[in-house]
C-alpha cells in the first residue's frame, strides 16, 4: 500500500490485516519518478513480482479554470496523471519482462467522461488516463496485459469533502449532487472493490481498454 503520508498508508495496511488480509505500507512520493521506480524494485525484491496494480491517486479542489493558475495546474496534473504515469511504467517493464499476463486497473473519474463544474484539470488528468488505459492496452495486448479503468461518481471520501469546502455551502452542494444519482445517494468507498476486484481476476482475462463507471447512475455513457 503506497502512499505520500506513511500514516495513512499504516492505516490502510491496518484495515486489510484486520480483515484477514496481507499488506505493507510503503510511504513514496509517486509524483518523483526516480523514487516510484526505487520504490516499485524494492518492493519487487522484498515481496516478489507485481502481477496486479491498481492506480488509485488523486487530489483537487473546487477552482473555476479562469480563477485557477499555472502552479495549481502543475500539482493538479502531477498528481493525477504524472503519478499514473510514473508508477505504472516500471510495473509494466516488469511483466513484459517477465511474460506475464498481468493487470492495470486505474481509477479514473466520471469528471473526465462528461466534464465537471469546476474541475476542468482535474477532469483532463482523468480523461488522460482514460486514454493512456487504451493506448496502452493496444500498445500490450500482445503481452496479454490488459488495462482497464473504473471511474466513480460523486463519492464520500476526503476528498470530496475538501472539493465541497472549496466551494463554499457544502450541504446545500451534498443535497443537489445527491439528488442528481438516480440510485438516490452518493457513492460509498465499499462500492468501488467489487468492479477493480473483477477487473484484476482471470474472469476479466479478455477485457481490456474498458471503461466502467460505478456512479449509481450519475453518467449512463457507452
Amino acid at each position: 500500500m503506497a502512499d505520500i503520508g506513511a500514516e495513512a498508508a499504516a492505516r490502510a495496511v491496518d484495515a486489510i490485516r484486520s480483515a484477514g488480509g496481507e499488506a505493507t505500507a510503503l510511504a513514496v512520493d509517486l509524483v518523483d519518478y526516480e523514487a516510484t521506480a526505487a520504490a516499485v524494485a524494492n518492493v519487487e525484491a522484498e515481496f516478489g513480482p507485481i502481477d496486479v496494480l491498481v492506480n488509485n491517486v488523486g487530489w483537487d479542489l473546487f477552482v473555476p479554470f479562469l480563477k485557477s493558475e499555472p502552479d495549481f495546474w502543475t500539482k493538479i496534473i502531477d498528481i493525477n496523471l504524472r503519478a499514473v504515469l510514473n508508477i505504472t511504467k516500471p510495473v509494466v517493464a516488469s511483466m513484459v519482462a517477465r511474460g506475464v499476463a498481468g493487470r492495470v486497473v486505474s481509477i479514473g473519474s466520471d469528471a473526465g467522461r462528461v466534464g465537471s463544474s469546476g474541475e476542468s484539470v482535474y477532469a483532463a488528468c482523468k480523461a488522460g488516463v482514460i486514454a493512456f488505459s487504451k493506448t496502452l492496452a493496444r500498445e500490450h495486448a500482445r503481452h496479454g496485459i490488459t488495462f482497464n479503468v473504473v471511474c466513480p461518481g460523486v463519492t464520500e471520501t476526503a476528498m470530496l469533502e475538501s472539493f465541497m469546502e472549496a466551494a463554499g455551502d457544502k450541504e446545500k452542494l451534498r443535497v443537489a449532487f445527491t439528488r442528481a444519482v438516480p440510485l438516490g445517494r452518493l457513492g460509498k468507498p465499499d462500492d468501488l472493490p467489487g468492479a477493480i476486484l473483477f477487473l484484476a481476476s482471470d474472469d476479466a482475462a479478455f477485457i481490456t481498454g474498458q471503461v466502467i463507471s460505478v456512479s449509481g447512475g450519475l453518467t449512463m455513457h457507452g
